[in-house]
């Protein structure tokens, strides 16, 4: 009988799946990227395609801005990991920190260039509860809901695109704290898809081992979302 892999072997084991989830990345990026302005950090032009640049940050929500205490902030960890947790203010805030500075491109059209933020990133919470074998794709869910139905607002993306560099859950944007209607305390950014797939309010992150839509995706827009190829609607 052959002992179970701890879970050291299987946090090795999958920091070694990490380094290549790259190549699970949809083949729509195999495409030429389409935009207007000079190269970015990534290669790309600063504009994607059908995105106009703005000086403010327009807020946009489903019309529910939750108040979320630290004190009872929590962040849930489930699905196909092999070390599930809930993290609270304090452990979240203990964990490695990251700063970077990288763009936010909503599908309504509009871009924001240059925004400095403070966070963590997800690739250091994946490896913290270790994603199965199996797992290729997340759902994030938000404290908020939807006024009409009361359904919570979640999002899909896939793995690949979660752990890459610049994908962070924030809690500074410009040296000052998130502000509450823009998902403070604390929410998530994706700066290569587009801005609908980084939740406002992060309360739970699933990790899933095939795609399932979240609530803008039920209701037609882009499970991968990438900017650079206009892909905001399924087709």
């Amino acid at each position: 009988m052959t002992d179970a892999p701890s879970l050291v072997e299987r946090r090795l084991r999958y920091l070694e799946r990490q380094r290549t989830l790259r190549a699970d990345l949809p083949p729509t990026l195999q495409r030429e990227p389409n935009g207007s302005g000079p190269r970015n950090r990534h290669g790309m032009p600063a504009i994607p395609v059908g995105q106009r640049k703005v000086p403010n940050w327009p807020v946009l929500d489903l019309g529910d801005t939750p108040t979320v205490p630290l004190d009872t902030w929590r962040l849930e960890f489930g699905g196909h990991v092999a070390n599930p947790v809930t993290l609270t203010w304090d452990q979240f805030l203990a964990l490695p920190q990251a700063e970077d500075v990288s763009d936010f491109h909503c599908v309504t059209t509009w871009s924001r260039l240059d925004n400095r933020w403070q966070g963590v990133r997800f690739r250091t919470l994946a490896e913290l509860v270790v994603p199965e074998d199996d797992a290729t794709w997340v759902m994030c869910t938000g404290y908020d809901h939807d006024p009409g139905s009361g359904e919570p607002y979640t999002t899909n993306l896939s793995l690949a695109r979660a752990v890459e560099d610049d994908v962070l859950l924030v809690h500074h944007w410009e040296g000052q704290p998130l502000p509450r209607e823009h998902g403070g305390p604390c929410r998530m950014i994706t700066p290569k898809l587009y801005a609908w797939k980084g939740t406002k309010w992060i309360r739970r992150i699933e990790f899933m081992p095939e795609n399932r839509r979240g609530f803008w995706e039920r209701r037609g827009y882009s499970d991968t979302a990438e900017p650079w190829l206009d892909d905001r609607y399924h087709p």
